[in-house]
């Protein structure tokens, strides 16, 4: 339960945080300040609103952080085995017979029968041969 709600928060977080990043302004958005945007008749005050949108990045940031942290830690902590490794549900897989012990394998490679080594058939024409037709070309003459 508790992690399906941290779930839900770390994502409102995450889209809470690409809308506050995407509406702060950028380093060269000062010289439009002086072409008649005036910043006390702002909602966020005479000091405008990157003070309040940088430092609420920064507190979604850290939690964010944090709540990825704990998360990661409670994925590998969190979960108590009930069962042994060995005793594990295989599904279909539990009912398939061990394999019996194999015998030592021989060192020697089979070979393969003399009737079953393809050869290759002797040299034959092929049949769909055409013969070269004589040059039509005129030798050129000097001008």
């Amino acid at each position: 339960m508790l992690m399906t709600i941290l779930n839900v928060v770390y994502v409102l977080i995450a889209i809470a945080m690409v809308a506050l990043i995407l509406m702060q302004r950028g380093a060269g958005a000062q010289a439009g300040s002086g072409f008649g945007a005036g910043a006390s008749a702002t909602v966020f005050g005479s000091r405008g609103a990157g003070n309040f949108l940088s430092k609420s990045t920064k507190w979604l940031a850290i939690a964010f952080f944090v709540i990825s942290l704990f998360m990661g830690w409670n994925a590998t902590h969190g979960r108590k085995q009930t069962q042994a490794p060995a005793a594990t549900d295989l599904g279909l897989m539990s009912s398939v017979p061990a394999a019996p012990a194999t015998t030592k394998p021989s060192s020697a490679v089979p070979l393969a029968p003399a009737a079953a080594v393809p050869t290759a058939p002797a040299a034959v024409a092929p049949t769909n041969a055409v013969p070269a037709a004589p040059s039509t070309t005129k030798p050129s003459q000097g001008n």
